[in-house]
């Protein structure tokens, strides 16, 4: 078995700044959501990947990728929409079994109401902290940790290295 490569004091406060740093922003993210437009940040963020896609519709699947979430957590929050009328379910033309969420007029509605304020939190909590350099610095950074060619191959490694130790 091959022994852990423990973070060293630099690499853990990265680590702890990290996650607190994104907890803190999604914090303050859905409060200023739910205080001004009555939806938590998930329900937001449904509705923006929904806004984005042609004919405003999507494959549950595909929505749960494009909020990097789990499917039955998307599947929650479709129905939370719905019952909104920011959302509806429609049957896949090209899959009899498969749903398609499309945004409505009424969810569009709201999504462009709810954006100018989530957008100025965006710039108080994180934007306005940074220089231009900074932010161009973040881009490079969350690029490089979010690209998943790499996940498959160290997945792989990890289950290598707790795989058989044998043989």
């Amino acid at each position: 078995m091959t022994a852990p490569r423990w973070l060293d004091d630099d690499e853990q406060q990265a680590w702890r700044g990290l996650l607190a740093a994104n907890a803190r922003i999604d914090r303050l993210l859905d409060e200023q959501l739910q205080r001004d437009s009555g939806m938590p940040h998930a329900y937001y963020m449904v509705l923006v990947a929904l806004s984005e896609q042609p004919g405003r519709a999507c494959r549950m699947s595909v929505l749960a990728e494009k909020t990097m979430s789990s499917q039955s957590r998307v599947s929650h929050a479709v129905a939370r929409l719905e019952e909104r009328g920011w959302v509806r379910r429609d049957p896949s033309k090209s899959d009899r079994r498969g749903k398609l969420a499309v945004l409505t007029d009424e969810g569009r509605r709201a999504l462009r109401e709810a954006a100018p304020g989530h957008v100025e939190q965006v710039r108080r909590v994180l934007f306005d902290r940074l220089t231009p350099d900074q932010v161009r610095q973040l881009r490079e950074i969350t690029s490089a940790i979010s690209t998943p060619d790499d996940d498959a191959a160290a997945d792989d490694a990890a289950a290598d290295a707790t795989t058989d130790v044998t043989g």
